[in-house]
């Protein structure tokens, strides 16, 4: 063990760890459950802190040999390494100060190790709040590295996933456009379409839900940075938030701006409202279109029966021969998840009091897992069932020419009385719809091959 301090007094840390007392307390202080800080954020917070010395340097304020540790530190975070060095729970402080003073701490010690210390030393040569959160403070940090980790997940993995489902969804549209098949509506026999088109709804609700998660982002983009502790920007140097945005940008590789309002960036989480509720949105449609894929494939003999969906793995630990839709269910309780993440991120970011919100670290946790979640199941759902998707023709047809809703094409040649008896006598007495309109004297068998046909019904 080793002794490191801070404003409270001396604290006990095992000799293997780079964090240092703050850290150590929070360890002690939050024992809740097990669910970490996503990695995804400890790596944003990196970059901040990387563009931060940057800035700092260029303006003056911190040398340029302590720039160059916090840097090479900066730069391992990032690339994935001491992962086991920020242990600390989602249920902490709501500004999420321990989380920022850990990454600070790690930063330090490790680089007090490259600058040829010891981490016994009680004085680093680069402080954990003089140097490394130099012009910062975890009220302006925190909301940035949030922003900059969601926006991250979204534009590299979330709506790529989505693009190519939807994708697929338009190669099934063409594939499908020849097959006209019966329409349902309130589960019941309707008039016909094609097979295509049920595909080029699902297609327009992704194309729909990608256009609004994208719109959300200009929001997302805006960084509080340069704020500290309640939006007034007290002690950075002038110009210090425009030049780190423009560092992050660089060390990121996406393209972020100083927001509008730093106090409307730390005091609320709005942002996140309208970036999650878009994903809401794409959960709720891609729960609608795993449903009705769940219900065409059901069977395989003694459901609907119209699709065939890819056999991935047995079914049931005592039916043999048993395949389930477990795709179309992944994605259903993936998308459930999604949902009350937004409920518990609404109600997070309405606890905004005065200048600051402390519900941050539970906004950030359920935001990157919702992106994370969409990304991967969408991911799943394209390769293990989508794209192995295949039209039961034979059902297909036999559903469409049982169907009595083909009477509905007889609605303008004998009208919609007439046309509801010859189907009301069909099902009553288990007749096709043709028979029964012979049988009511109310067409000749020319009459209805001539105006009841399927495929001009489309």
């Amino acid at each position: 063990m080793r002794i490191e301090k801070d404003t409270m007094g001396n604290v006990e840390v095992d000799d293997n760890v780079f964090w240092g007392a703050q850290t150590q307390r929070s360890l002690n202080n939050f024992r809740i459950g097990d669910i970490r800080m996503p990695q995804q954020l400890i790596k944003a917070l990196a970059v901040v802190k990387k563009a931060a010395a940057f800035a700092n340097t260029q303006l003056g304020t911190l040398p340029e040999d302590k720039k160059e540790l916090i840097a090479q530190v900066c730069d391992d975070i990032i690339e994935g390494k001491y992962t086991e060095d920020f242990p600390l729970l989602v249920w902490q402080t709501g500004s999420g100060t321990q989380t920022n003073m850990n990454v600070n701490e790690v930063i330090s010690n490790r680089a007090e190790i490259l600058h040829g210390g010891e981490l016994h030393n009680t004085t680093k040569y680069i402080s954990a709040n003089d140097d490394v959160n130099k012009s910062q403070s975890t009220n302006d940090v925190f909301p940035t590295a949030m922003r900059i980790a969601f926006y991250k997940m979204i534009v590299e993995r979330t709506i790529p996933a989505l693009e190519q489902l939807k994708h697929s969804f338009a190669k099934k549209k063409q594939d499908f456009s020849h097959i006209v098949k019966i329409g349902r509506t309130h589960l019941m026999d309707a008039t016909p379409l094609r097979l295509g088109d049920e595909f080029s709804a699902y297609e327009s609700q992704l194309d729909f839900g990608i256009k609004a998660l994208k719109n959300s982002l200009v929001h997302l983009q805006q960084l509080p940075i340069g704020g500290t502790a309640v939006g007034t920007g007290l002690n950075t140097p002038k110009g210090y938030d425009k030049l780190v945005v423009d560092y992050i940008n660089q060390f990121s590789g996406h393209q972020f701006y100083v927001a509008n309002n730093k106090y409307e960036g730390m005091a609320t989480h709005d942002a996140f409202v309208e970036t999650s509720s878009a994903l809401k949105q794409i959960a709720i449609s891609l729960t609608k279109i795993a449903n009705d894929i769940r219900l065409l494939s059901s069977g395989p003999r003694c459901g609907l029966g119209e699709l065939n969906i890819p056999q991935n793995e047995p079914g049931s630990s005592i039916m043999p021969g048993k395949v389930n839709p477990t795709q179309c269910e992944a994605m259903t309780m993936v998308c459930a998840q999604i949902v009350g993440n937004d409920t518990t991120i609404s109600f997070a970011a309405m606890q905004g009091h005065l200048q600051l919100n402390v519900f941050m670290p539970v906004i950030a946790y359920n935001a990157l897992q919702s992106a994370e979640l969409l990304a991967e199941c969408c991911n799943s759902f394209n390769k293990n069932c989508i794209a192995g998707i295949e039209a039961n023709k034979e059902n297909i047809n036999k559903h469409l020419q049982n169907s009595l809703m083909l009477v509905t094409a007889l609605n303008p040649h004998i009208g919609y009385y007439n046309a509801a008896k010859i189907a009301q006598y069909a099902f009553a007495n288990n007749l096709t719809l043709k028979t029964a309109a012979i049988e009511l004297k109310l067409l000749s068998p020319e009459e209805f091959d001539q105006w009841v046909q399927a495929e001009k019904m489309v």
